[in-house]
């Protein structure tokens, strides 16, 4: 499926339907080579943006707020083809939000505080001097 309509999907669909559309794919676009954890992680900073309200007060607004995840940097044409990848990104997105539900004490957290996330060939300015958390390919930063 294209990366477009999935998209258009999440915008018709209610919640909260809608958000595990728009994290699942957040994932597969960002982690889907990585562990479980390396996508829980990259989940729970999504999670931890909608908690806040800086980005949005859904998973949908966090995630497509311009140039914060891959799904506002990929082309629309952009073919999500990788069924089992997808299905384990729909798993991973579903567990999140059920975990981000629970109370803040209850909530298994891979990456505390973490609120920004980049790989680790990379190091933008933001993350300069400031302490991280790597899983896989991911450094997780708590920056604001």
């Amino acid at each position: 499926m294209k990366l477009s309509m999935l998209l258009w999907l999440a915008s018709v669909l209610p919640q909260p339907i809608a958000d595990q559309t728009c994290l699942a794919t957040t994932v597969y676009l960002e982690a889907r080579s990585e562990s479980i954890n390396g996508q829980m992680a990259v989940a729970e900073v999504a999670l931890r943006r909608r908690e806040r309200g800086q980005w949005g007060d859904t998973v949908c607004k966090v995630v497509t707020a311009p140039h914060q995840f891959a799904i506002t940097m990929t082309p629309g044409s952009f073919e999500l083809n990788n069924l089992d990848a997808f299905g384990k990104a729909w798993k991973i997105a579903g567990e999140s939000i059920s975990n981000w539900q629970l109370p803040l004490a209850q909530r298994r957290l891979l990456v505390p505080h973490a609120d920004h996330f980049a790989t680790v060939a990379i190091a933008p300015a933001w993350s300069l001097n400031r302490a991280s958390t790597t899983i896989g390919e991911h450094r997780f930063y708590a920056v604001n």
